[in-house]
């Protein structure tokens, strides 16, 4: 995940403060010195370091710090409230036209996942009752419009395309008109690249700005290429002026320097990351919640999000509700599997909460995953009727046979299956009994908890 170098060692740097009574303005000095090495190690921009450290430094020294009973936690809160204002401090939305619908000219380098994330935005604004239209107006890459329609078919979400041998400029006044009688509201003008900013590129941009007169104009940018991004971010926003940048693969491997510094230099917002290869993988730029999880401090906010978004609230509430009736069967197993698979990776669920070590993160959690692969196939080896009731199971050395024999696992895998599956009914039963003992003051005639 972006930022775990950066995070590793911010969090050895704090760790010196802790346990010290007070602190002196040396001590300040020397962690100053190990974050600003952690941040240009993290390919954060050298300017923006610089002012970074300067602004921290500035507060840390401050009365309130240095006489406070706790100025490890005041240093930290210190150093998490800049590094949200650097990235922007609050989030930033698309600007919805209030007539007619809402433009967005998406832009940027070849590579960078531009025609990708411009599904991606459009599924998530339908997500938001909006009614998107992708128009293809990349005539140069071979097999761009195919891409797109690709993307848009996985979707369900219509693509308007001329073909290669239309001039680009005419195709977004098309695409425009075509989403005005269709009643699409959101329009996503879906842009070429090059490899490289050359004049040709940025004319046809300011082209196609000049005619369609986006609402948005969002650059798309490759949080792996580091300073690069951070360039590309400035060079087109001195030729079109952006509204937004949209960051993509930042679950990748990277330092994750440029959500720190793209948003400083351009002086506009980061709007949206992308966080993984599913379409469903894009998420608002919250700064509070990217510093927190900077500072090792999670993202409750987040997954709580995720949750709602992914989960069935009413399947949900039937799963508890048979799980403390101790009717929970291998079926429902099944659908909780599936509830947990759309919050997305285990490494994804476990970056987003606070206070996990990093032992525990450096888990090999595919492995994790593939056993759930595994669980899944045990049970559906299971006959329908052995699903609803396990107990016709737990008794017989033949039915656990077969079913190994049929999912490719072993004996000993059903086994551990079926043993776990046990002890989770049994917990679900005696919660059961604490609950009813609750409602009869149970607890309450007790002295120690009175």
């Amino acid at each position: 995940m972006a930022f775990e170098g950066l995070s590793e060692k911010l969090q050895e740097a704090f760790k010196k403060l802790r346990g010290k009574g007070k602190l002196t303005e040396k001590d300040i000095k020397e962690v100053m010195r190990e974050v600003k090495l952690a941040l240009l190690e993290a390919d954060v921009n050298f300017k923006v370091v610089k002012k970074l450290i300067s602004s921290i430094s500035e507060k840390c020294v401050g009365s309130e710090v240095l006489e406070s009973l706790t100025p490890a936690q005041q240093v930290i809160k210190i150093v998490n409230e800049e590094l949200t204002a650097l990235m922007g401090s609050s989030e930033s939305g698309i600007n919805f036209n209030s007539v007619g619908p809402t433009i967005i000219m998406m832009v940027g380098l070849q590579g960078a996942g531009k025609t990708t994330m411009s599904g991606k935005l459009a599924l998530k604004l339908r997500k938001q009752n909006k009614k998107p239209l992708l128009v293809a107006c990349d005539v140069y890459r071979p097999a761009a419009i195919k891409q797109l329609e690709v993307v848009g078919k996985q979707i369900d979400i219509p693509v308007f395309q001329m073909g290669d041998k239309v001039n680009p400029v005419d195709i977004a006044k098309a695409g425009i008109a075509h989403g005005r009688q269709n009643g699409n509201n959101v329009i996503i003008i879906d842009t070429a690249g090059r490899l490289h900013i050359d004049d040709n590129l940025m004319e046809e941009l300011k082209s196609i700005k000049a005619e369609v007169k986006p609402n948005e104009i969002l650059l798309v940018v490759d949080s792996m290429t580091g300073q690069d991004a951070v360039n590309v971010a400035e060079s087109f926003n001195e030729s079109l002026d952006i509204s937004g940048v949209i960051l993509t693969k930042l679950d990748g491997d990277t330092r994750g320097g440029a959500a720190l510094s793209i948003r400083h230099i351009t002086e506009k917002p980061i709007k949206y990351i992308g966080v993984g290869e599913k379409m469903s993988d894009i998420e608002v730029f919250y700064p509070d919640r990217m510093a927190s999880r900077i500072l090792g401090m999670g993202d409750v906010l987040s997954l709580i999000e995720k949750a709602q978004e992914a989960i069935d609230e009413k399947e949900a509430k039937e799963l508890s509700a048979k799980m403390l009736e101790n009717d929970f069967t291998y079926d429902d197993y099944l659908v909780a599997m599936d509830q947990m698979k759309k919050l997305g990776s285990l490494s994804k669920i476990i970056d987003m909460i606070p206070g996990i070590p990093k032992e525990v993160k450096n888990i090999d959690f595919d492995a994790s995953e593939k056993q759930l692969g595994k669980i899944r196939a045990i049970i559906y080896s299971m006959t329908p009727k052995e699903r609803r009731n396990p107990k016709l199971i737990a008794g017989s050395s033949s039915r656990k046979k077969r079913i190994a024999k049929g999912s490719g696992t072993t004996l000993q895998d059903v086994n551990k299956l079926i043993k776990g599956f046990d002890m989770m009914r049994k917990q679900m039963k005696q919660m059961k009994s604490l609950q009813k003992k609750s409602k009869k003051g149970f607890f309450g005639k007790m002295p120690f908890l009175s």
